[in-house]
């Protein structure tokens, strides 16, 4: 198939060329005039499964032989002999790793939280693959001097200490996959060395960036019938650039640099690099620009002589679209545009970008016109219907049962599918949040659900099911330290029993689908070896579990639109579409910034011979220079990201500084790239901009029939419609309630009922001859019971408790000069007053009421917040006033009428007493001023104000958004409208 050579055989694709599609019609070429059968002896190595899937399709297109196709990375699994063992799977070594970084987090817990362990061990096993295919011994490792740096990288050297025994083969541990590729790539080699083989050898799509494929890529360039294609080779890079690829410290992130250093190492000249198929770039004068722009750092001043002298920038530049959109939302509104216009011009469009939340933007936005775009990445398996699931049951493991989880667990779609039961476990749940878990203050036991489901004679199933919720949902979690197989089983015995439901079958549709299966096929791998897990606490199993489903992706089992295509950039290596659109290309984003290496730092791995983090940014330099020499490539950001701004990607920055410099001619077409972006943007701005506008509502004041409105109010229901009547039509009239949190928090309503239980369980068991010295004891006492019965949180007692302590000198002194003048009647007690016109009844439940010595009556409400003045009183605060023209006509139960004399707010935080005293013609007064009230009310022409005399504007109310309060304001008139007629 080859010439015979002295030198090493290596071929280039150029940038812009479909790679597999010249790689097939290369190898074919050379075939030509050969037997049929020669060419299933070549044996082509490609680096990645889908590179692998798209040439075997090539071949397919055609009858013939195809050669042995085979993936680099699965050397490593090829079984040679007894002298290379089998490799341990990858989740084992992480295992065993998480142990160890467990221990080191006991000794050194400021080193990083338990939760990062199993980040961690990864981390490491990741530092292990590099060092083995990079061949450094962790002898290296100790040769590092340190002295001279931060502490903490002593520390990580002597962590890295304790993976020696799994570099040493006498220590008995089973190598890496990586440490066995290299082991079984070494020995191919040495047979290479005896014997050469007589069949073509070819690596194709590599760029050789890690050390035991570069490795084998240099033993196969050498062999007399082996040769190398490099993919996106840049020949338009000038021979002085070239040689300056050499130092890795200022080149690495050159998208050239790792071809540089692989035809270094082979000790071949550019010059020796031969064209694999002939075919010419889509759009060479671009390759020119973007190899230009992409120059070293230090050669860019290459650019003020080049720059000048370069020929053709209109043509580089044709087909070429800036978009630079002012928020990710717009950028990816643009995008789904550019999706749905290819779409309609029957044009295969593909979106590249590692920018996951973008695609998903774009996903959202497409959706308006149901195309499913063929997602290559898929999305992330822990946000699916059983990952989210499972999460939620490792939390049960480790946290004491909520209200909430409790409920995301029964609404879960996966609980509850082995049977046929599903809707009624729906209308169940529905029934035990509303009637038991909102407001509720802890969760309920098992007892009260089964109290619950009782109530419900009719539906005896109701019962078994509140029996399976107590008892399966319910479960209390566990607690020490157990074996990682023991805290996986009861992990996956909860999730069948919740998935089954108490009368189904198997394991529901835990499994189903896609995305279970994945789960499964995890779950699996992880039983298979926890054994190496050890001993660990429900709360890191939770995490180690989180961290390894976060590692999985599910693809869509829907049918995509054969022509919309998301890719990363790895799969843009291996793919071709007509338009291309690189997204998201903001520093951080693409380029993708290196993660921190908590083991070594930059000086430290150059040192020991491991890559520098800018490798990473030079193989996605390389992505984008291949992507971007399409013929049709539009380039999109955002200038900015949630308030504050971004920076361009280095690679885009270049281009436009290299344009807007070099010429006039240069700085026109930068502008005119700009301006096609614009038209995109503008574009899809009128698709989201409304054909008519909707004007805001007016302020409303409904007005129902009489015979709907109220007939009874609570004195505070009264104080409610002279400040909102429309949270009286909508409480009222229309039934409609606000529901209680699910959860009933430390909140100012439960701190004003526990305030109110312990002062009125004072008063009502104040002795008779009380002894000044002891009742501040005794109010703390009620107050430490009381709480503790009430408030279930441990930091919200003790918060309140320090209040009530600070109240209670000032309280014990005013109830103690206040027995001197006065007995208390009655707490907490009901009363209601009956008119004839208009026919109304009034009702209250007064917090205390004490009679004077003198016979009348003294009413007292306690407020934990400011008490209202006398004015607010008067004027809307009217409770104590309509509670005492209630008990003048002796409405309160076992109270006989008697006079009024004073009403009374005892505030307790501030600790202030608001007093006012009363004449029978000032609840007189009152009662006429209700009545006057009611009978305004009865007339159908009066309408029921939203928001009429809020205390203050900034006090929402409960129905402020039915009212659509913000489309209108306070100080707008009510327009009164005739509702239910």
């Amino acid at each position: 198939m080859f010439e015979p050579s002295s030198k090493s055989r290596v071929f280039g694709v150029p940038l812009g060329v479909d790679f597999p599609k010249a790689l097939v019609d290369g190898l074919r070429r050379r075939m030509e005039g050969s037997p049929p059968h020669e060419m299933a002896r070549v044996e082509l190595f490609v680096n990645s499964r889908r590179m692998l899937n798209r040439v075997q399709s090539l071949f397919d297109d055609q009858p013939g032989f195809v050669p042995r196709l085979r993936l680099i990375t699965d050397l490593a699994q090829i079984p040679l002999d007894s002298s290379i063992p089998s490799a341990v799977a990858p989740l084992r070594r992480q295992l065993e790793l998480h142990q160890l970084i467990l221990a080191l987090l006991d000794q050194e817990p400021d080193l990083a939280p338990k939760s990062a362990a199993f980040d961690l061990a990864d981390s490491v096993a990741k530092l292990m693959d590099e060092m083995h295919g990079e061949d450094v011994n962790p002898a290296a490792l100790e040769t590092l001097d340190v002295q001279d740096m931060s502490e903490h990288w002593a520390r990580s050297l002597r962590f890295l200490s304790l993976i020696n025994p799994f570099f040493d083969p006498s220590a008995g541990h089973a190598p890496d996959a990586e440490t066995r590729q290299r082991m079984v790539v070494t020995k191919i080699i040495e047979g290479w060395q005896k014997s050469p083989p007589d069949h073509p050898i070819i690596i194709a799509g590599s760029t050789g960036s890690r050390g035991t494929t570069a490795l084998l890529m240099r033993a196969v360039a050498q062999l007399p019938q082996g040769a190398l294609v490099l993919p996106g080779f840049d020949t338009d890079l000038p021979d002085h650039t070239w040689s300056a690829l050499e130092d890795a410290l200022s080149a690495e992130d050159h998208p050239q640099y790792r071809f540089a250093a692989l035809l270094k190492q082979l000790g071949l000249p550019r010059s020796d690099v031969q064209d694999w198929t002939g075919l010419p770039p889509v759009a060479p004068e671009r390759n020119k620009l973007i190899s230009l722009a992409l120059r070293p750092a230090p050669v860019t001043d290459q650019w003020q002589i080049e720059g000048r002298r370069f020929e053709g920038i209109t043509k580089a530049t044709e087909g070429l679209t800036l978009i630079e959109a002012q928020r990710p939302r717009d950028e990816a509104q643009a995008i789904a545009a550019l999706l749905r216009r290819s779409v309609e011009d029957r044009v295969s469009v593909a979106l590249i970008t590692p920018d996951r939340n973008l695609t998903r933007q774009v996903t959202a936005a497409l959706d308006r016109w149901n195309i499913e775009p063929d997602d290559s990445a898929g999305r992330p398996l822990a946000l699916s219907a059983p990952g989210r699931f499972l999460r939620q049951i490792t939390l049960m493991m480790c946290e004491a049962p909520a209200a909430d989880r409790l409920l995301t667990l029964l609404k879960h779609p996966l609980t509850n599918t082995g049977g046929d039961a599903r809707g009624d476990h729906l209308r169940w749940t529905r029934d035990l949040e509303l009637q038991v878990l909102r407001g509720s203050v802890a969760i309920p036991d098992r007892q009260v659900l089964l109290d619950w489901a009782q109530t419900f004679e009719e539906e005896p199933e109701r019962a078994i099911w509140a029996e399976w919720v107590a008892t399966i949902c319910l479960a209390p979690p566990l607690e020490g330290e157990l074996p990682l197989p023991d805290l996986l089983t009861h992990h996956l015995d909860l999730a069948r029993e919740i998935a089954r439901g108490p009368n189904g079958e198997g394991t529901g549709e835990l499994w189903n689908r896609a995305a279970g299966q994945m789960c499964q096929e995890i779950v699996s791998n992880l039983a298979k070896n926890a054994e190496h897990g050890g001993d660990l606490s429900p709360l890191a199993y939770r995490d180690l579990f989180r961290s390894i489903l976060s590692k999985g992706e599910v693809r869509d089992p829907n049918t995509p639109h054969p022509g919309v295509m998301f890719w990363g950039t790895l799969e843009a290596r291996v793919q071709g579409a007509d338009r291309v659109i690189l997204a998201g290309l903001n520093d951080g984003i693409w380029p993708e910034l290196p993660g921190p290496d908590p083991w070594l730092n930059r000086q430290m791995r150059m040192q020991v011979g491991l890559p520098l983090p800018e490798r990473r940014v030079g193989l996605s330099a390389h992505d984008f220079q291949q992507a971007i020499a399409t013929k049709e490539v539009i380039l999109t950001r955002s200038v900015k990201d949630e308030d504050s701004e971004t920076i361009p990607s280095r690679w885009l920055n270049r281009i436009c500084n290299l344009m807007a410099g070099m010429s006039d001619d240069g700085a026109q077409t930068l502008q005119e790239m700009r301006a096609r972006g614009t038209q995109w943007l503008e574009f899809a701005r009128q698709i989201d901009q409304p054909n008519e506008t909707t004007p805001p509502v007016q302020r409303p004041s409904p007005s129902p029939p009489l015979s709907t409105r109220p007939r009874q109010l609570s004195a505070t229901g009264v104080t409610k419609l002279i400040r909102d009547p429309f949270a009286i039509y909508a409480d009222k009239v229309l039934h409609l309630r606000a529901l209680d949190p699910l959860l009933r928090g430390s909140d100012a309503l439960m701190r004003g009922t526990v305030l109110h239980d312990v002062f009125e369980n004072y008063v009502s068991s104040l002795p008779d001859a009380p002894d000044p010295a002891l009742e501040q004891d005794r109010l703390r006492q009620i107050a430490d019971d009381i709480l503790a019965k009430h408030v279930p949180n441990l930091a919200t007692r003790i918060l309140w408790k320090a209040r009530i302590d600070r109240i209670a000198p000032w309280f014990v002194q005013q109830e103690l000069s206040r027995g001197a003048f006065s007995s208390n009647l009655a707490n907490e007690t009901w009363g209601r007053a009956r008119f004839d016109d208009p026919d109304f009844e009034l009702v209250a439940k007064a917090d205390r009421i004490d009679r004077h010595h003198d016979g009348s009556l003294l009413i007292y409400d306690y407020k934990t917040g400011a008490p209202p003045n006398e004015k607010q009183q008067k004027h809307f605060d009217k409770q104590l006033l309509l509670e005492a023209v209630i008990a003048e006509v002796g409405g309160f139960d076992n109270i006989d009428a008697a006079p009024v004399s004073l009403v009374s707010y005892i505030g307790l935080t501030p600790q202030k007493e608001v007093q006012t005293d009363l004449l029978p013609a000032d609840i007189a007064t009152i009662k006429s001023e209700l009545l006057s009230l009611i009978r305004a009310y009865n007339d159908e022409a009066q309408g029921y104000t939203s928001r009429r005399a809020m205390h203050m504007q900034r006090f929402a109310g409960d129905y402020d958004h039915l009212a659509r309060y913000g489309e209108w304001d306070d100080s707008d008139t009510p327009v009164i409208t005739e509702v239910g007629r």
